[in-house]
């Protein structure tokens, strides 16, 4: 019985980090190339969110391939924590 519990919140917690944690890092990717990306804004913005839509799912293939769920959620944190940074260093888009 311990052992169908345990798994559940393995598998539980790995698909919070592949879905919710795959899309808010996939958003502040897109944030966070849009600002840094040297062009013109509107190209800027469509390469960020077409490099975006890969980040998902590889996200997402991360979060199941991690050697425990725990490294899985802790490695999409912090991987959105230096996004956030560094679109929000970088400022408003130009």
């Amino acid at each position: 019985m311990r052992n169908g519990w345990r798994y559940r919140v393995n598998i539980a917690i790995r698909t919070l980090a592949g879905s919710v944690g795959a899309y808010g890092v996939a958003a502040l990717a897109a944030m966070a190339l849009s600002r840094t990306l040297p062009m013109p804004r509107v190209e800027a913005v469509t390469i960020a969110t077409l490099i975006a839509y890969v980040v998902a799912p590889g996200v997402t293939i991360w979060a199941f391939l991690a050697r425990g769920p725990w490294l899985a959620l802790m490695a999409v944190v912090i991987v959105a924590l230096l996004l956030g940074g560094v679109g929000w260093i970088a400022g408003p888009p130009a």
